[in-house]
């Protein structure tokens, strides 16, 4: 008879060719998963039993599988729901990225598409996109690489699941962002603070962001900053141990101004602190506060 898998001790990776696939592999390697890529669904089922048998030692395994399984989008769904079956604690991570870094990659590695024959890269792409919409959307959780550093995916792999399997509770993603430059494409919560005081339009602010205590004073003056802070506070609070519940692994949660300099970046800072405070892991990402700042001539 087989042994029930812990919490994280099975991960299955997919996503979109050239979403970085291969390097979250490593990253789990290096943590300490016994890894395996582009395994055919055939074995899915075996490897797994082999693996929790109970004669064999206990692992934490990390499987790689996407579109070069030979009708991958069609069977993998049903081969999922037999894993999490057996094994409720399995998590399924979908690794994206946008079109245009996507095709900035495949530039620079020249190498073709599993599904190029016949076909631009751009097609390819949206083919692949349009097939895998019910993978997606099994996932217990979406990580979009567009912009993301190798360390920083790094980082992001071993504060989620740490070695050995320990189950690593919520962590909870902060990014701060300009609409100007386009929302992020994994958030599952987005507000967008851009009702707040601007200090863009202080000449002595201007150059300063939100991390900054002459910025952070000059929103906190706003009589709107306190009302919104205690409103995001409690509606986390009441959230984060729901999704807990439901063993969510990964939650993303985006703050948006116009430029992602000042006001997003002081609300994350503020957020990370309360959800800190209630005990959740928290990763905290200013993705345009380091852009010059705009200025309309």
């Amino acid at each position: 008879m087989s042994s029930s898998p812990g919490p994280e001790s099975l991960v299955v990776v997919t996503g979109v060719s050239g979403s970085g696939k291969s390097y979250v592999e490593r990253c789990f390697e290096d943590i300490g998963y016994f890894c395996v890529d582009n395994l055919p669904l055939s074995l899915l089922d075996a490897l797994v039993d082999d693996l929790f048998s109970d004669r064999t030692p206990k692992k934490t395994i990390c499987i790689v599988l996407d579109i070069r399984n030979p009708d991958f989008a069609a069977r993998f769904p049903a081969a999922w729901q037999r894993i999490r079956a057996r094994s409720p604690g399995a998590r399924l991570i979908f690794i994206d990225a946008s079109e245009d870094a996507l095709i900035r990659r495949f530039s620079e590695t020249r190498r073709p598409h599993p599904l190029a024959e016949g076909r631009s890269l751009l097609e390819a792409l949206g083919h692949e996109r349009e097939m895998l919409q019910e993978v997606r959307a099994l996932a217990d959780a979406v990580i979009d690489t567009s912009s993301l550093t190798v360390h920083e995916l790094k980082n992001l792999v071993a504060k989620t699941f740490p070695a050995g399997g320990a189950e690593p509770g919520l962590v909870v993603a902060l990014t701060s962002f300009g609409y100007k430059y386009g929302a992020p494409a994994d958030l599952d919560l987005l507000f967008d603070v851009r009702f707040l005081a601007n200090p863009h339009f202080v000449p002595d602010l201007r150059s300063k962001t939100g991390e900054d205590a002459s910025v952070a004073a000059y929103i906190q003056r706003d009589p709107e900053t306190a009302g919104l802070l205690s409103r995001l506070d409690d509606l986390l609070g009441y959230l984060l141990p729901r999704y807990e519940k439901e063993r969510k692994s990964y939650l993303t949660v985006g703050v948006g101004c116009t430029g992602g300099r000042h006001r997003s970046v002081y609300v994350v800072e503020r957020l990370a602190e309360s959800v800190r405070a209630r005990g959740f892991t928290i990763r905290v990402r200013h993705r345009d506060s380091a852009r010059a700042p705009f200025v309309v001539g």
